[in-house]
């Protein structure tokens, strides 16, 4: 019953700390001579911490094997340090018989908390199952050692006074004295099977990690971390017994790390963690190399060396600390991601790259960046209107890549996908930090590619409109208005034939040639209207936009109108531009936004005529396909070398922004009516 788990493993995770708390009291009122080398352990620690992480892993995922792994490693470490405490208390106050049986569940708290935590653990983590039944061995091999060590404790005969590290010898009462010439030859084996088996039991971790994904190489990262430096600071501790300490607190991090891997917790990257531990230790150990060698060479021509030593490394951090720091931080990156490690040397590339050659090259440029930053098969760049079919792709991306939208001032100019990776270490936060740096760049050179295809369409556009246009004129003059002329010089003939003879058909034949002028005068005004809009030589361009407003229909959006600098002036080309760009906005406002308000605002700066036309109306749908009106509109602005962003969002209005360069002022044109300077 889950309930039931959850009770037993929260109890336990209150009754392990409250057992240590218990010893900690028990030992602080013993006599120095009882008290023991060391008060702390590892299996202090362990009964403090792996008890409440268990069960807080219990509570989520009661079944969870590697749980219950935790709270009995816990209780037993826990039970280990009461019962060493009480038995050294009794023996403290004379009771050596009852000491000696405090001296039996220690021990059997340690065979269980050492085979929980040190064996068991990382065989099962981080899933709770063993990497294959290959592994067993392993098991039986920690199984066998513990308990030959556990029942060599049992059956220990009493060891003789000289020697003893307490002040009298706690008897045993279950000792076997004809173990005594064996005692310590089994005792070798023993501990020489236990020390085996616990870095045995750490390398599945590694097995697990070359074979596990991305995901899986993460998630397991945390606990191979883990148990790795454990066994180095153990091994450490018995070759340097004053440096015992480090395993002590690097056994506390276990269960934290072992949290990350069950939950997947994503706060914090287990790459980012080894790569500032790597580096802190590098510093470090620089400054204590420092301190020991000017402190082992001072010690020998002068006195206080220590302060001379102290000096001297705080120069050394002073003047080295930046460029060592920096040191340290590649080689990790190189350890950790390879060749690439760091996403700045990729952008400083990538510009160098960019600057080489044309869009399209450049794009390609991204897309081998982005493929050797991440590690990954391959990576794929779609820009809608591009060339090649709007995509371009290096690699193979497979069938579901990850999507990264690529966003240009705030309008969406393609998107990438990222393929599978490739065998690596650490990929997940390491290829964040490459898609945080690299995607901007990717989205410039998207939007270059998207503008320099919508330019090179927008030429052939207008090669063919000019054709086009000049066909039109053609044929309107030749068989429009040339016809109609023809027509009305037949007619002047024959009025001046029938002028005398027949002064009322005269009269008639004029009154006809008098429409026929009416129609040649609506041609001509026709066709002087397509070349460009009256209205801009008539009103201006404010005046002309404002008319395009108008009072618009019953019940439309009510538009406001604004401009800001001197209108007057301005190049033709960009007059017609604003006037049609701002046409266009404004039918499709009426057509399809359902707005309420529309806002259209003109500014004139030095260099650049500004063009804005918002609305409050449903904006624009997430996929949408730019229409004949949109890309009119774009084609107008990209012809003057502008910039036309067109933005919205669901029901939240859309944003038509265009700007387009003006001709710097020169003599004569920078003058305007009222002579001053346009744009002061």
């Amino acid at each position: 019953m889950a309930w039931a788990a959850r009770a037993v493993a929260l109890v336990l995770a209150v009754a392990c700390p409250a057992l240590v708390i218990a010893a900690r009291l028990v030992l602080a009122g013993l006599p120095p001579e009882w008290l023991p080398p060391s008060t702390l352990s590892p299996l202090t620690v362990a009964g403090l911490t792996f008890p409440a992480v268990g069960a807080f892993l219990v509570v989520h995922r009661p079944r969870l094997t590697l749980a219950w792994l935790m709270v009995a490693g816990g209780l037993g470490a826990a039970v280990h340090d009461l019962c060493q405490a009480v038995m050294l208390a009794s023996a403290a106050g004379g009771d050596l018989a009852r000491a000696g049986v405090w001296r039996l569940p220690a021990h059997a708290g340690w065979a269980a908390s050492t085979l929980a935590l040190e064996v068991l653990l990382p065989l099962c983590s981080p899933d709770g199952r063993l990497p294959s039944r290959r592994w067993r061995a392993v098991v039986a091999l920690g199984a066998v050692s513990v308990g030959v060590e556990t029942a060599r404790q049992f059956l220990r005969p009493d060891p003789p006074p000289q020697g003893y590290p307490l002040p009298a010898v706690i008897p045993n009462p279950l000792q076997l004295p004809a173990l005594a010439p064996y005692s310590e030859m089994i005792g070798a084996v023993a501990w020489t099977g236990v020390l085996a088996t616990v870095p045995f039991a750490a390398s599945s971790l590694v097995v697990r990690f070359r074979r596990a994904g991305p995901a899986g190489r993460r998630q397991i990262g945390w606990p191979l971390f883990a148990f790795a430096g454990y066994i180095v600071f153990m091994l450490v501790g018995v070759a340097v017994p004053g440096l015992y300490w480090m395993q002590v607190v690097w056994a506390g991090f276990i269960p934290v790390a072992l949290v990350f891997a069950v939950m997947r917790y994503r706060l914090y990257g287990i790459d980012t963690v080894i790569s500032r531990t790597f580096v802190a230790a590098g510093l470090a150990g620089a400054a204590g190399l420092v301190y020991f060698g000017v402190a082992g060479v001072s010690s020998l021509l002068v006195a206080g060396y220590h302060q001379l030593a102290g000096l001297a490394a705080a120069l050394f951090i002073g003047a080295f600390f930046q460029p060592l720091r920096r040191a340290l931080q590649r080689a990790v990156d190189r350890l950790l991601y390879g060749p690439v490690g760091d996403p700045r040397l990729l952008a400083e590339r990538l510009v160098r790259e960019v600057r080489r050659g044309d869009p399209a090259q450049a794009l390609a440029s991204v897309l081998g960046m982005l493929r050797e930053g991440l590690a990954v098969q391959g990576v794929a760049v779609e820009v809608p209107g591009g060339e090649r079919g709007g995509a371009q792709v290096s690699g193979q991306v497979g069938d579901a890549p990850r999507e990264v939208p690529l966003v240009w001032h705030g309008e969406r100019v393609g998107r990438l996908l990222v393929g599978p990776p490739t065998p690596r270490r650490f990929p997940a936060a390491h290829d964040e930090r490459v898609l945080a740096t690299l995607v901007p760049y990717a989205a410039d050179v998207a939007h270059a590619v998207r503008m320099a295809a919508d330019l090179q369409r927008s030429r052939e556009r207008i090669l063919a409109a000019r054709e086009e246009e000049r066909r039109r004129l053609r044929r309107d003059l030749h068989d429009g208005l040339g016809r109609t002329l023809s027509d009305m010089a037949m007619t002047v003939n024959m009025a001046r034939i029938s002028l005398k003879s027949s002064p009322e058909a005269a009269d008639d034949l004029l009154r006809e040639l008098r429409s026929g002028m009416d129609a040649v005068t609506g041609d001509i005004r026709r066709l002087v209207h397509d070349l460009r809009p009256p209205a801009l030589d008539d009103l201006g361009l404010a005046a002309a936009v404002a008319a395009l407003a108008g009072p618009g229909d019953p019940g439309g959006p009510v538009t406001e109108v604004s401009a800001e600098g001197d209108l007057a002036g301005l190049p033709a080309a960009a007059e017609v531009a604003v006037y049609r760009i701002t046409q266009e906005a404004l039918t499709n406002v009426r057509r399809h936004a359902k707005a309420t308000r529309v806002r259209v605002e003109l500014r004139r700066d030095p260099e650049v005529l500004r063009l804005l036309i918002a609305d409050d109306g449903v904006g624009l749908p997430p996929e949408r396909r730019a229409g004949v009106g949109l890309a009119s509109m774009r084609e107008r602005t990209a012809e003057l070398g502008g910039i036309c962003l067109i933005t919205g969002e669901p029901g939240k209005g859309t944003t038509v922004e265009v700007m387009l360069p003006l001709p710097a002022p020169g003599p004569g044109r920078d003058q305007d009516r009222s002579g001053q300077r346009l744009g002061s």
